[in-house]
C-alpha cells in the first residue's frame, strides 16, 4: 500500500469509494433512507471540485486501485475520510490518518477536528479524538447523527 496526493484523474474512482463504503459499512448505524441521503453526495461534482480546489486529499492505493482516501481543510479539519468497503480492517485506515495528522502538524496546527459518523466513531476515539459534542444533521430534510470531534496534537 502506498499513500500519496490525489489527482484529479482521482476523482471518479474516490466518489464511488465514497458511495459505496457508505451503503456497505454503515448500515449497522443509519437506516437505508439515511444512507441513501449521504451517499448521494458522491453525485455533487461542484462539492467535489470544491473539495480538490481547497483541500489536502491522501488517497491510500494498492494494486493501482484506491483503497481509502482523506481530506483536511484549513489544516485542521478533516472532512472526508472513507476506506473501501473490501478493505476493512487492514491498517490503511490509520495510514491515512497518520498522513492525514503528520500534515497538520507540519502546518503548525495544535488541534486537528472531525465530524465523525456513528460507525467511524469508535476508530477516531481509538487515534486518541474526543467526543466534543453530538450532533443532528438534516441533509434534504433526512436527520443523520455524527459526532463532532477533537484531538489535540503534540
Amino acid at each position: 500500500m502506498t499513500i500519496r496526493q490525489a489527482l484529479h484523474i482521482d476523482l471518479t474512482e474516490m466518489r464511488q469509494l465514497f458511495a459505496n463504503t457508505i451503503n456497505a459499512i454503515c448500515k449497522e448505524n443509519y437506516n437505508p433512507e439515511q444512507l441513501s441521503v449521504w451517499a448521494a453526495g458522491a453525485e455533487n461534482p461542484d462539492r467535489w471540485e470544491q473539495v480538490f480546489a481547497t483541500q489536502l486529499i491522501f488517497v491510500a492505493e494498492q494494486d493501482h486501485h484506491i483503497t481509502g482516501f482523506s481530506t483536511l481543510c484549513n489544516g485542521n479539519y478533516i472532512d472526508l475520510f472513507y476506506v473501501h468497503k473490501d478493505h476493512q480492517r487492514q491498517g490503511i485506515a490509520t495510514a491515512l490518518y497518520n498522513k492525514t495528522e503528520q500534515a497538520a502538524i507540519s502546518l503548525h496546527q495544535n488541534q486537528i477536528t472531525a465530524d465523525v459518523s456513528i460507525t467511524a466513531k469508535p476508530f477516531f476515539q481509538k487515534m486518541g479524538f474526543t467526543i466534543q459534542n453530538k450532533q443532528h444533521v438534516n441533509v434534504k430534510g433526512i436527520e443523520l447523527i455524527n459526532f463532532k470531534m477533537l484531538k489535540t496534537l503534540a
